[in-house]
């Protein structure tokens, strides 16, 4: 090696050792311990925040839910519960028949829940002809937003509209697919009232709550 070569070998280590008055090893080490000063830093920022914050929501989770109604809160009542949709024409040929069950039934320990599945179908666009059709025809009883949650604790509906018969245990006593009669409605809202009526096959019926929809 030349002697010149082994000056600027020498001349560079100099300026190395004179960077900000470190070496690199020394460098190395400072920047290591800035690393963990950072992350230390980061983590307590990050645990001392407001811990009452709410994660991401699940799935069919309704924000701004309002007012609800749980089907428990219906216990010692005859509930009919009917799944529905405004664009069905089977459902809207049945709602005049529901709204004269609850008129007839008023003074029993009888409800009707209607669930809507407006927002689940048909892209959820007629979620918004919910509140007129229940004020087109007079709905004297509940409307409930339904969810796929409430769908899959019922076994999935496959066609609408779907009803079901619980009695005042909470128990299902009969499953209607498609349009029910008004006279077959009355006679076993009657049995189940009376204690007349089979309790061989019944199953508990799933909890729901869900966000009632009110005309405003």
């Amino acid at each position: 090696m030349s002697q010149k070569t082994r000056k600027i070998g020498k001349v560079r280590k100099e300026e190395e050792k004179k960077y900000f008055g470190l070496d690199r090893k020394q460098r190395s080490r400072i920047y290591t311990i800035l690393f963990f000063v950072v992350v230390i830093i980061l983590f307590i920022v990050n645990n001392s925040a407001d811990d009452t914050k709410q994660g991401p929501y699940p799935p069919n989770y309704n924000k701004s839910q309002g007012k609800v109604l749980k089907l428990s809160d219906l216990r010692e009542k005859v509930v009919l519960i009917d799944f529905w949709a405004t664009w069905c024409a089977p459902c809207r040929e049945a709602t005049p028949d529901l709204v004269e069950l609850k008129k007839e039934f008023k003074e029993k320990d009888f409800e009707i829940v209607g669930i809507s599945v407006d927002a689940l179908t048909k892209g959820g666009v007629t979620e918004v002809d919910v509140i007129p059709f229940m004020k087109a025809y007079k709905i004297n009883y509940p409307i409930v937003r339904g969810d796929e949650l409430a769908i899959s604790a019922f076994g999935g509906i496959k066609s609408i509209p779907t009803s079901f018969l619980i009695d005042k245990k909470g128990k299902v006593v009969a499953k209607y697919e498609g349009i029910v009669s008004k006279k077959t409605y009355v006679e076993n809202i009657n049995k189940i009232l009376t204690n007349d009526y089979d309790t061989t096959h019944v199953l508990q019926t799933p909890e729901f709550t869900l966000t009632l929809i009110e005309p405003k």
